[in-house]
Order: structure tokens, then sequence, then C-alpha cells
């Protein structure tokens, strides 16, 4: 049962939320080189079965006015051993690798619509709203770093379309405003994402219990943004109450560029989603449950009432004349009280078992 006090929203034919499956989106925005490798990725996304893939619409000349500020990552060196080494480039030449025209951006989404994926996108700027909106895309994505950029918050919000805002490094005041910030705009369809910061992001700081506090505040469906290596975390995330999952992948983990390290590549990506959708099979019902067959089954295990020797019939049973034996297809241990004092209305040979039909009255 879906508890009324959680919000679901609508996204892509989907629910998102509490009671609904697991929304399985694949990062490729921080790892792509252009537009054929952002093809590419889109690819293997729909190949593994994912409901989405997400990608950063950004514009370095205009983001960043400074270009010696500088971005620190680490980068894998050696699969066998997991070696990695940190390096730092300047963010606008890091930023600049990735970023695409509006035209190459329609393209990515019209491969994304050709293979049946959802295309999400992070943007930075007003026009890039627009640019999200005309191309037909459902869900509109706000970075961590412009959590407290309420005006591009607000305008992302009159769009209409779901909004789904990333929390790394920001306080609980701050994901508060701009949560308020889209409510006040008359849009509800809000996803909040815990997002550890990092690349890749350390143990210490990935906090995962932080998604049930959100889930508790807010009310609204929480995703989780994974920093991390292979799926651990998404498995945790998922199991302390995720409603959707956004991982990172690559083409190639040992590509010397951000992000890359603690992406998924093609044929883990397969995997990822398939364990995924057999957690969900796994974590069941919060309610005790169990099938017919599952009933019939543990009576093979259980016990029932056996008498010890021979008895013959108007004998009084005592509770040394009982041996509990399985099957548990007969009289069950617990009515162990219901039995003793009553005479035997049958003979029973030693080792047969007892039937509540077999007994009479208490005297």
């Amino acid at each position: 049962m879906v508890d009324i006090l959680y919000k679901q929203i609508e996204l892509c034919g989907r629910k998102i939320g509490r009671g609904a499956t697991v929304f399985v989106t694949f990062e490729a925005g921080p790892t792509h080189s252009g537009i054929e490798s952002a093809k590419r990725l889109v690819s293997h996304a729909a190949a593994a079965g994912a409901d989405a893939i997400k990608f950063q619409i950004l514009d370095p000349e205009r983001l960043v006015s400074d270009r010696t500020i500088m971005f620190q990552y680490d980068v894998l060196i050696d699969r066998t051993s997991g070696k990695a080494e940190t390096v730092s480039e300047p963010l606008y030449d890091l930023l600049a690798r990735r970023a695409l025209s509006h035209t190459e951006w329609r393209q990515v989404k019209a491969h994304a619509d050709e293979l049946g994926i959802a295309f999400f996108a992070t943007i930075g700027f007003v026009d890039e709203i627009k640019l999200v909106v005309d191309m037909g895309c459902e869900s509109i994505k706000i970075a961590s770093a412009d959590i407290n950029h309420l005006p591009l918050i607000r305008r992302a919000a009159q769009a209409g379309l779901c909004l789904q805002i990333d929390t790394g490094s920001a306080t609980i005041g701050e994901v508060e405003k701009a949560v308020d910030a889209i409510l006040a705009e008359g849009n509800d369809r809000i996803i909040i994402h815990h997002c550890p910061s990092g690349y890749p992001a350390r143990l210490p700081g990935i906090n995962l219990r932080v998604i049930p506090t959100l889930a508790e505040m807010f009310r609204l469906p929480v995703a989780f943004s994974d920093h991390s290596p292979g799926w651990d975390m998404d498995i945790a995330a998922i199991s302390l109450g995720a409603n959707l999952v956004e991982k990172t992948i690559s083409e190639d983990r040992t590509i010397r560029s951000v992000e890359h390290i603690m992406s998924l590549e093609p044929a883990e990506m397969i995997d990822f989603v398939k364990v995924i959708r057999d957690l969900e099979i796994a974590l069941g019902s919060n309610r005790r449950l169990m099938t017919d067959a599952e009933r019939k089954k543990r009576l093979d295990a259980r016990r029932s009432a056996h008498v010890v020797g021979n008895l013959k019939a108007g004998h009084v049973l005592s509770e040394s004349d009982i041996e509990f034996r399985r099957p548990g297809r007969g009289v069950p241990p617990d009515r162990l009280d219901e039995i003793v004092g009553r005479p035997l209305i049958v003979s029973k040979a030693g080792g047969e078992r007892l039937e509540m039909s077999d007994l009479g009255t208490h005297n």
C-alpha cells in the first residue's frame, strides 16, 4: 500500500515515489567527448534497460568567468590494482570538452527518442530551459552548485516539467528554500537528489542515512546520485528508500577525465539494471506475506504430536506420552496444553501421529 502522505509524481509514463518501482537514470553528461560519443552512450544506456539518460547542457564561455579556476579529480591508472592518480586542470577546459551546440543536442535527443529512452538535462541558463522544453524533454535538473540560484530555479519551475534538484554541499535550509521556490510557482513535480560530493565520493561523505531524512522532511520522491565506484552504494540507497538512482556511465573507465573512474562500462550497465530489478523483488513488502505454497512447504520442517508408546483407548494423555516429530501436519507443539489431560477415544500405536479427533473431552 502506498503511503498517501508521501507524494508520487508522474514522469515518462511512470510513477516515481514510495510504492513505485525504482527509476534508473544513467548520467553521461561528464563522460561524453562530443556528439558521437554522446550518441553511443545513449545506445548503451538504452540497451541496458535504463529508464533515462541525462546530460549537462552548458556553455563554458558564459559559465566560467575565471579560467584560472582549477578542478581536481581522480583517474584510473590500473584496472587490476585499482591504482588511481589525482589530477587537476582548469575547470573551463574540462567543461569545454563536453559542450555541444543546441543543434547537436537536438540530434542526441532524437537518437534517444528513436531508442525509446528518456532524455533529461541539467541546465545552467534560462535559454537552456527553452531548449529543453522545445526538445520535448520531461524533466530539468538543477546542479548542486546552483541550489541557491533561486532565479534560475523559479524559471525552471515555471516550465511545468518535473524538476530534479541536486543537493550536494547544500544545507537543509538551502534545500528548503529551493523546494519552496518551486512550489511557489505552482509546480510540485519535484525529485530531491542526495548527491555526495567528490570525484569519486569518499565513504565518510556519502551519508546514505540522509535519504530517509529527506523523504521524511519533504514527503517528495528522493533520488541518489552516485559518485562512488561500483554499485554497492546504490543498492544500499534503494534499501533505505531511494526512489530513483542516477549512475554515471562511460565507454572506458580509464579515460583521463572527470568521473570516468567511478562510472559503469557498457557490460556493467546491464548487470546494474538487473541487480536493481532483482533487489526490488527481494525487498518485497513491508508486511509479512506468505503464499499458499510457502504455507504448505513449511509444514515439512515443522513438527506435530506423536505418541511415544502403544496407548489404549481411554488412556489420559500426559506430557511424557507426547513427542513432536516432523512433518507438522498434525497437532502442533503450541497446542500441547490442549491435549494433555484428555483421554484417547481410539488406541494408538507407538510413533503414530496424534490427531485432535483422537481425543475425548477433559474428565
